[in-house]
């Protein structure tokens, strides 16, 4: 049976792939039902506010649209990109009001918990496609409970490029609303490259390109990839490390406080947060819970690359391997195929949203720790056009 709110059955009736190299591939995305609709969200500003030293910030608010609608979805499964700085995704018309109102209760939140500007918009699949574009997605399973929205079709960078110019832009939440963002934390500790540097990668096809040259490109780029240790999977082999305090408490006590005076819910995560500290640095069970089957599972279900009308990864990458990526990449820009930003960093890290450590649906995000994919995209609009 369909999950309630997707009458059509949708999305659930689409196939998990399990091979990321398959997503290079234009039949492995299914065009979105027309009466579908894209929500979007991106900070304004964010790589001013990364300079001022709130990438964590940036990433948390990025993550809080995806938690505001997974937790407004009533446990349907919907299309969802993280971007770092935002995310888009997609949503049948049943849930498009509840969408469009968490949407904006996270804009408001993030200005009056941060002070940031969070752009928003919701666009009608239909309207996209009048304007001559297309919104295709797919599914890539990264473990037996979580599989992650892939987009192609050029869509969701017209939806982005539309609310830039603020059009579509949902009506602001009224003053004090706060979202639902019930699971979101980033309490791992960030991790440092095992090979020598963090590379977040962004790559645009160029506007009109065909999609079978992209889809070389990409291969080509995945290829190079695949001969890093592990493909490039930034988080270790023995999982994400914790500490106490962790580094991101701040960010998730204003994410969680719900109206309740921001000392006091620091002070519950404080103990919450030691508790937790305490099982994985002993990696003592507690009741059915494994702390050591838990962190694997984090590794499993990392979101470390994905297809977002483009390609976006976050590799532990060696000397060498970045060297080949920069070549064929600059080949491909000169050629008129692509844009791209590449950008070096020492460390990675990740936010998260876990609906319950008992359960293995559990998502996390991977970026790079000093601004990432905001700061690669950054590279790309600063670039002369060729």
């Amino acid at each position: 049976m369909a999950p309630r709110g997707d009458i059509s059955g949708f999305y659930d009736s689409l196939p998990r792939l399990s091979d990321f190299d398959a997503l290079t591939r234009a039949d492995s995305y299914t065009p979105l039902p027309q009466d579908w609709v894209i929500g979007a969200a991106d900070i304004e500003g964010s790589t001013q506010a990364i300079a001022r030293g709130q990438y964590k910030t940036v990433n948390m608010v990025g993550a809080a649209v995806i938690s505001a609608q997974i937790n407004g979805a009533d446990g349907r499964d919907f299309p969802f990109v993280f971007g770092g700085d935002g995310a888009a995704f997609a949503v049948p018309p049943e849930m498009a009001e509840t969408s469009a109102q968490a949407l904006a209760a996270v804009q408001r939140w993030a200005a009056e918990e941060f002070g940031l500007v969070l752009r928003t918009a919701q666009v009608p699949v239909a309207e996209v496609r009048a304007a001559g574009r297309e919104v295709a997605v797919a599914r890539y399973q990264v473990s037996e409970d979580v599989d992650y929205g892939m987009f192609s079709g050029g869509g969701i960078t017209w939806v982005e490029a539309q609310m830039k110019a603020g059009a579509y832009a949902l009506p602001p939440a009224p003053p004090g609303t706060q979202p639902d963002l019930t699971g979101l934390s980033c309490r791992w500790a960030n991790v440092q490259a095992e090979h020598g540097v963090i590379l977040s990668l962004v790559i645009e096809p160029v506007v009109d390109v065909t999609s079978a040259d992209f889809a070389r490109l990409a291969e080509r780029v995945i290829d190079i990839a695949h001969a890093l240790d592990r493909e490039g999977h930034p988080v270790p082999r023995s999982g994400m490390k914790t500490r106490w305090p962790p580094p991101g408490l701040d960010n998730e006590a204003h994410a969680t406080r719900k109206g309740r005076a921001l000392a006091w819910r620091r002070l519950q995560l404080l103990f919450n947060t030691f508790i937790a500290w305490f099982f994985f640095a002993t990696g003592l069970p507690l009741g059915q819970f494994r702390p050591e089957a838990y962190r694997q599972q984090v590794t499993r279900n990392a979101d470390y690359r994905k297809f977002d009308d483009g390609l976006k990864m976050t590799l532990d990458s060696d000397a060498a391997t970045e060297a080949r990526l920069r070549a064929e990449l600059d080949a491909a820009q000169q050629a008129g195929i692509i844009r791209y930003g590449l950008y070096r960093q020492d460390e990675a890290m990740m936010t998260c949203i876990v609906p319950s450590v008992m359960q293995g649906n559990h998502v996390h995000f991977i970026d790079g720790a000093a601004g990432g994919y905001a700061q690669a995209a950054a590279q790309i609009k600063a670039a002369p056009a060729t």
